[in-house]
């Protein structure tokens, strides 16, 4: 094969995790020479029209017969399972998290999603996912060897560590994510009501454009709560505002209830921030102890009970920041997790994991 074409549906810019993920890939490949190229397919999955569905079939048609085709999982999941047969032969696919398992889907939704991601991957050559519990999930639900799985972690760059400026004053919180269901703000709005008597402000930064329901019930659960001049949703923000507020952060929380993996862990550990999470994916559960509290998705009180004990010690707190610096030297890099992803592609017989 002589190179990757790397399809990923919609904007490739949008500010998320997975297009996050495949930003850096490209990058990582121009900057070391691998030979690949981004072919932008149809917004519409992962429920496609039929029109954008041809549209798909037509761009992965018009590529080379030796070029790898690399779909991100966002449109390979969704492939109907005669358009993964007719490209099996240079098909791999790239799962952050199996579509199926998107929180607010329907019932009905939800199963179409797992039984057309499983018929599409039966025909994939090789599979990448971006963390261990994605690759034991399609191994054991989704009928994928797993010596066809490999787990390429995101990386991370070096950063500058977060002053934490306000530490002895309001303690400042932060999470970073797109707000959909998924995400679990719901709860963690509930478990900020919880300790209303703490000083604390929370400030959520990501995109409002993907579930505007759950953007609206997120909103008046704040207004219900009495909260809204303590909890501010920014919205999308750029990568130089993003910075400020890791910077001006004392806890980062993750309060998601599924992650493949959930990239703005190691983000904020880079920074070395204190952080409160939920097991929600391979990236809390490789967090060190030291540097993170970790409570199961969905539970409020337990996110409480967490965010409280940081909040109400500055000594834990500082300990636990120190503990993620010293944590943030060992990270994986993107060019480590590019040079994985290339030979899934292109292949010389290793499974490397990140």
């Amino acid at each position: 094969m002589s190179g990757i074409v790397f399809a990923i549906p919609g904007d490739i810019d949008a500010p998320t995790g997975g297009y996050g993920y495949d930003r850096q890939l490209l990058r990582e490949w121009r900057e070391t020479g691998t030979e690949a190229r981004h072919l932008a397919l149809p917004g519409s999955f992962p429920f496609p029209t039929a029109e954008d569905l041809a549209t798909t079939e037509r761009l992965l048609a018009e590529t080379a017969s030796d070029e790898v085709l690399l779909i991100d999982g966002l449109a390979f999941g969704a492939f109907p399972e005669a358009l993964a047969a007719r490209f099996a032969d240079r098909l791999v696919a790239l799962v952050h998290h199996p579509l199926a398992l998107e929180t607010g889907l329907a019932p009905d939704e939800a199963a179409f999603l797992r039984h057309n991601e499983r018929a599409a991957l039966g025909h994939a050559r090789a599979v990448v996912v971006t963390g261990p519990a994605t690759r034991d999930l399609l191994a054991e639900n989704y009928a994928v060897r797993r010596d066809a799985i490999t787990v390429a972690v995101p990386g991370t760059e070096p950063a500058i560590r977060a002053t934490r400026a306000s530490i002895g004053a309001t303690v400042r919180l932060l999470a970073v994510g797109s707000i959909i269901p998924r995400k679990g703000y719901d709860v963690l709005v509930e478990a900020l009501a919880a300790i209303r008597d703490r000083p604390w402000t929370m400030t959520i930064a990501g995109s409002p454009d993907y579930a505007p329901r759950t953007v609206a019930l997120l909103h008046d659960r704040i207004a219900r709560a009495g909260l809204a001049d303590r909890i501010s949703p920014v919205g999308s923000v750029d990568s130089g505002a993003l910075w400020r507020l890791y910077d001006g952060a004392d806890i980062f929380v993750m309060p998601s209830l599924y992650e493949g993996y959930g990239m703005v862990l190691t983000e904020a550990l880079a920074r070395g921030l204190p952080i409160v999470t939920t097991l929600s994916g391979a990236g809390a559960a490789a967090l060190p102890d030291a540097a993170a509290l970790k409570v199961p998705p969905g539970d409020t009180m337990a996110l409480a009970k967490a965010l409280a004990r940081l909040i109400d010690a500055p000594a834990d707190r500082r300990q636990r920041a120190d503990a993620a610096w010293a944590a943030a030297g060992a990270l994986p890099r993107w060019q480590d997790t590019a040079r994985i992803v290339a030979r899934a592609c292109l292949g010389d017989g290793s499974r490397e994991v990140g």
